[in-house]
């Protein structure tokens, strides 16, 4: 059989530099892109290593070495939280790829009758993995970065009325910058359906794109925000149009986590 090194060198190299860049955006790190390919090709050059005589377990322990030089050359070392951060980050994006590449090569290359599986004779070429693993990974940093940008602002809250406590699911709102014309007091949005206690009410008058509306709202004890804290003096706003965000039913007014 033969083996073309230079071939297997440079798709270790590709895989390993786009590893090394998804953890560089993942993590927002500010690290040039001669510092990635050094990386990547400690990477690579490792693999001519891995054709010596080892067992398991020295195997093993090769690889988590090579990924430690492929980190300080890249990242360097500030403490101990930083490192390991690139590290969890690129053996996540590591097994992520690993797994994706595993289940495609099952599914083209073999076949299946009830539980027995055979051999179709196919295989996955370099050509496709090539083209596979930069959209695996790519879909991976986009989902990674939405997750890090939106439930960064998930909150669990309690509200507090004159005869209901409720727990529910919030999200800042930072477009959300009600103010009880009144009192001041900052307004806080969830759909009535989500509020079952009759309790008493006011409107207030409020101002969107060419119309004016009167809005629905309790007045709260107070309201708590794990993690946060607890703030009084807030209006909780009771809407008739559902809030279409996934496992959300508050939206909260951002002064609230002003100060």
């Amino acid at each position: 059989m033969k083996i073309y090194l230079d071939l297997i060198f440079f798709v270790n190299f590709g895989f390993d530099f786009l590893l090394l860049l998804v953890v560089s955006v993942l993590l927002r790190r500010t690290v040039h892109l001669k510092r990635i390919a050094l990386g990547a090709l400690i990477g690579g050059m490792s693999i001519f290593a891995l054709f010596l005589p080892m067992d398991t377990i020295t195997l093993f322990l090769f690889k988590i070495g090579i990924s430690v030089f492929m980190l300080l050359a890249t990242f360097g070392y500030r403490n101990r939280r930083y490192f390991f951060r690139n590290f969890f980050y690129l053996y996540t994006a590591s097994i992520l790829l690993g797994g994706f590449l595993y289940f495609l090569n099952v599914q083209f290359s073999y076949g299946q009758e009830g539980l027995v599986f055979f051999h179709k004779g196919f295989s996955i070429n370099v050509v496709f993995l090539i083209i596979f693993s930069p959209i695996i990974l790519y879909t991976y940093v986009k989902q990674g970065l939405h997750l890090k940008q939106n439930y960064s602002c998930y909150y669990k809250v309690k509200l507090y009325s004159k005869d209901n406590i409720i727990e529910k699911t919030a999200f800042l709102d930072t477009g959300n910058t009600l103010i009880d014309p009144y009192m001041g007091r900052p307004i806080i949005l969830m759909n009535e359906r989500n509020w079952k206690n009759e309790e008493e009410f006011f409107f207030v008058p409020i101002h969107t794109v060419g119309e004016t509306s009167l809005l629905k709202c309790i007045r709260l004890e107070k309201i708590e925000i794990v993690g946060i804290g607890e703030r009084k003096n807030v209006v909780l706003g009771l809407t008739k149009e559902p809030i279409r965000m996934e496992g959300i039913d508050v939206l909260l007014q951002k002064q609230l986590l002003e100060g």
